[in-house]
């Protein structure tokens, strides 16, 4: 069991979920908000997408991104910043028989692209999304190939910035090792097990389970589940030695209709590890056990 946990919070992410909670942050100055609050709550590391600011949908503008670090930074409230480079991988295949006329949310483009707001701003984590995946029903799919993979991950290296693995399905996990081995990740690499995305690793005991014991030696890893499994999953994770993840990225509710906020729902995760004997590693107590340097 892992007594030392790093409690990440997803604060807004990228998907439709904007007119299914009545506070979901959308500008860069919500965004940035919403990382302060999770901070405040006791949150080591913040996970930040950002969205358009009139249409609320998920968005890759650097000038966004540099907005919302710059007001991080300047909060004077510690904590680690990890940015999402997984936006530009949406594939919406066209319907029926015609596949090739690809759909409006079709947003496509190459590993390196990817990574620009990365490459700018320098956060200290970044996402490494390991894989392609069906998501959700429909046509839609999310495309991570390995040419862009081993591209994003050497960019990444070279900019010095820690990948955090984003693993939804055992494959996964098996690409980011092969990474591992060819020298495109350095040594203790950082794995999230993304659990309960249809169609990818369910939230279950046994399923984590099984990545967690398909880890590289010297991994560090933290999992979660969305929706209802957020907080199971939590527990699951700290059992089985990993760290956690939190947030309205992945769910909107503290309770059954009950919505809740990015701070509440870090508290509520902080409250499980305490009562299953552990403590929530401070933002410098992070970057130790992370190998990190503060940056900006």
């Amino acid at each position: 069991m892992n007594q030392d946990v790093i409690v990440t919070c997803a604060v807004t992410g990228a998907g439709d979920t904007v007119g299914k909670h009545p506070h979901i942050p959308v500008t860069p100055k919500e965004i940035a908000a919403a990382a302060v609050e999770a901070a405040k709550a006791g949150a080591t590391v913040v996970h930040c997408h950002v969205r358009d600011p009139h249409t609320g949908k998920g968005s890759r503008d650097p000038a966004l991104y540099r907005e919302l670090v710059d007001r991080i930074r300047s909060s004077g409230v510690d904590m680690i910043v990890n940015l999402t480079a997984g936006m530009g991988g949406d594939l919406q295949i066209g319907a029926g028989e015609q596949p090739m006329a690809f759909g409006p949310g079709t947003d496509l483009v190459g590993g390196l692209t990817r990574l620009i707001h990365v490459e700018e701003l320098l956060p200290e984590i970044c996402t490494l999304d390991c894989g392609t995946l069906n998501f959700g029903d429909g046509d839609f799919i999310y495309v991570s190939t390995p040419a862009q993979l081993r591209a994003g991950a050497r960019r990444i290296q070279e900019l010095g910035v820690k990948p955090e693995l984003e693993v939804f399905d055992t494959g996964h996990l098996w690409f980011a090792k092969q990474m591992l081995k060819e020298g495109l990740l350095d040594e203790m690499p950082l794995f999230q097990l993304c659990l309960g995305i249809p169609w990818g690793a369910p939230a279950d005991t046994g399923t984590m389970k099984a990545m967690v014991d398909n880890l590289p030696p010297g991994a560090v890893w933290a999992g979660f589940g969305i929706g209802r499994m957020q907080m199971p999953m939590v527990a699951q994770a700290m059992l089985l030695g990993g760290n956690v993840r939190v947030g309205l990225e992945d769910n909107l509710y503290l309770d059954r209709g009950v919505f809740a906020s990015n701070g509440a729902l870090v508290e509520r995760a902080a409250d499980l590890v305490a009562k299953l004997g552990g403590r929530v590693l401070t933002p410098e107590e992070g970057r130790k056990k992370l190998g990190l340097k503060k940056r900006g």
